[in-house]
């Protein structure tokens, strides 16, 4: 009963944190009710795939796939530079290309041993300014779906922000019982008291896609043929190197909560990511990365063992061959799945002051926490209309703030680092030379 409880849960959080992106980029470019179930179909199959192999082949730990926000802001900048009838599947086609030399550039990064010489970069103050930056980035979107804006309508329907704050409160209340079953299964019971309550209310949004068959193997460049574009194959070698910044914190945050046995592999990881990224090339859907986020579910559940999200994840790529099942989950409410992951997220803000902990609140390093935070939450805020006047190269940093964020945290810790170790060893010269000359005065 235990496994079958914690497998589904697992099932559902992979799930909540996999249907949104497809959804939203189907909107933004156009997709037809039938292409858009396509996408969510073929999502899950990548999503329910690489988890399993990463969990057995790869870092070997219970880490959920998803898709990347870093793919996700190259798809929108992207449509607004080519955001004609005509160019929108032009810009379909050359993502499936920048898809695949973005795994192809992985594996490469992954057989020279580059990853284990980033991993050395991620010192806890890069690790801590990660997650605060990350809950910064999410919590807009966070309070804004729990709320319901824009859910049923323009604003804030009272009746939606109603219910999904009450499952908020519940999730949470059910995460401190002292029934260790209760608060184990805390997300799955919330989630599906918050969506009996919807559909209870008539709140429910459902995605009335189009359907004509009850198995479906997922199609294989739905978008069409691979095509060339300077821009995209630029922004996707360089997102491969931001998402290798990405992979490495996820591996590390969720070591510090799971505690395995035996320490995660970086390179095998880093080759999976890059097949990864080929088969969403190759299935014509967004690229994936393993979910840092992941860490702040198994600090809420306690759910640490490897099985049961093994199972979880089979069950995502199970489902993915059955598009009625995959058009029913696609329907779970956004407000009831931000309301029941409020707190798994929410911990995030805990790890990263935990991290900072671990190193000395000196005034250096409170000056590139200051700087690191400020400027990456500022970028946050950069209006989406001015991004996308930039170059796309350019376009894909400044969209994100968490990148912008730590690429500058990790560049200060590297260069003030250096400069101590300088002053350091210039002050020790004269400690090495006055035993000499206190010798030679005594002769």
């Amino acid at each position: 009963m235990k496994l079958t409880f914690s497998s589904i849960q697992w099932f559902i959080f992979i799930l909540a944190g996999s249907v949104v992106a497809p959804l939203a980029i189907g909107e933004a470019f156009g997709l037809s009710l039938r292409e858009i179930a396509g996408f969510v179909q073929r999502t899950f199959f990548v999503i329910g795939l690489v988890s399993i192999i990463q969990n057995i082949f790869g870092h070997r730990m219970p880490i959920a796939e998803g898709p990347a926000v870093l793919w996700w802001g190259v798809f929108l900048v992207f449509l607004g530079l080519n955001g004609t009838n005509n160019g929108t599947n032009d810009v379909l086609q050359s993502i499936e290309l920048g898809l695949m030399i973005s795994g192809l550039s992985f594996i490469l990064l992954s057989v020279s041993n580059i990853i284990q010489h980033v991993k050395k970069l991620f010192t806890p103050i890069v690790t801590g300014t990660y997650f605060i930056l990350l809950v910064a980035q999410i919590s807009g979107p966070f309070v804004k779906g729990i709320l319901g804006v824009d859910y049923k309508g323009p604003g804030i329907d009272w009746r939606v922000s109603v219910t999904a704050i009450f499952t908020a409160v519940i999730t949470i209340l059910f995460s401190k019982s002292r029934l260790k079953w209760v608060s184990s299964y805390s997300v799955l019971f919330g989630m599906l008291i918050g969506w009996g309550l919807f559909s209870l209310f008539k709140l429910t949004e459902p995605h009335e896609f189009e359907l004509d068959k009850w198995i479906q193997i997922p199609e294989v460049l739905a978008w069409g043929m691979p095509k060339a574009d300077a821009g995209v194959i630029a922004t996707s070698i360089f997102v491969t190197l931001l998402l290798l910044v990405n992979i490495i914190s996820s591996i590390d945050v969720v070591e510090k909560v799971t505690r395995p046995l035996s320490k995660p592999v970086y390179n095998p990881s880093g080759i999976i990511m890059g097949i990864s990224q080929i088969l969403s090339g190759f299935f014509s859907t967004i690229g994936l990365v393993p979910l840092s986020y992941t860490a702040g579910f198994i600090m809420t559940t306690k759910m640490k063992e490897r099985l049961p999200f093994i199972i979880g994840s089979f069950l995502i790529l199970l489902i993915s061959f059955f598009p009625f099942v995959t058009v029913f989950f696609a329907s779970i409410p956004t407000p009831v799945g931000y309301a029941s992951m409020l707190l798994a997220f929410s911990n995030m803000i805990g790890i990263g002051i935990r991290e900072y902990s671990q190193t000395d609140i000196n005034e250096r390093n409170l000056f590139i926490i200051g700087i690191s935070l400020m400027i990456g939450i500022g970028t946050m805020f950069i209006p989406t209309e001015v991004v996308a006047t930039f170059p796309p190269v350019i376009a894909s940093i400044v969209n994100n703030g968490l990148i912008v964020g730590v690429l500058i945290c990790m560049l200060l810790d590297q260069l003030m680092s250096k400069k101590t170790e300088r002053f350091t060893s210039s002050n020790k010269k004269p400690d090495k030379a006055e035993p000499l000359r206190s010798e030679a005065q005594m002769d």
